[in-house]
């Protein structure tokens, strides 16, 4: 849509042409405000299965809050696949793989990097995405 610097009548009116094309720019500055980059979050669960899916939704809510889209397979999966059930769990893994790839960066968190998380850290380094890394208060560090 396009604002016109004539009014109705064939006049030119620039009055109602400057607000009118102010509000244009503002709305293109909020959607472009609105962009929020997809995050891919790497962190433990098997083992303290309870504590370790708290510190996952806490690093969700942590990521969502510097403005970016969470996205936590591993909160998700185990709800209806077996984390102990092998075939299971590869499969979970190759999921998560496929959808780390539709994310802008990986955060991995935490002090430990379990097995699933090494194959997804590997995976994300020959893909060349972005890795950021963050201890267990969620301070950024170059490396755990």
């Amino acid at each position: 849509m396009s604002v016109n610097k004539f009014n109705a009548e064939g006049y030119y009116d620039p009055t109602p042409y400057e607000a009118l094309s102010n509000v244009t720019r503002e709305e293109k500055a909020a959607s472009k405000a609105a962009f929020r980059p997809l995050v891919y979050i790497c962190s433990p669960f098997s083992g303290d299965i309870e504590g370790n899916v708290k510190r996952a939704q806490d690093f969700c809510r942590f990521a969502l809050e510097k403005g970016n889209i969470p996205l936590a397979p591993h909160l998700m999966f185990p709800q209806f696949m077996d984390d102990n059930n092998e075939k299971e769990r590869d499969l979970a893994i190759f999921m998560d793989i496929i959808l780390m790839g539709k994310c802008q960066e990986v955060w991995v968190l935490g002090d430990v990097i379990s097995k699933g998380m090494s194959i997804e850290i590997e995976k994300a380094k020959k893909r060349r995405q972005p890795i950021r890394y963050f201890n267990k208060d969620f301070e950024e560090v170059d490396t755990l």
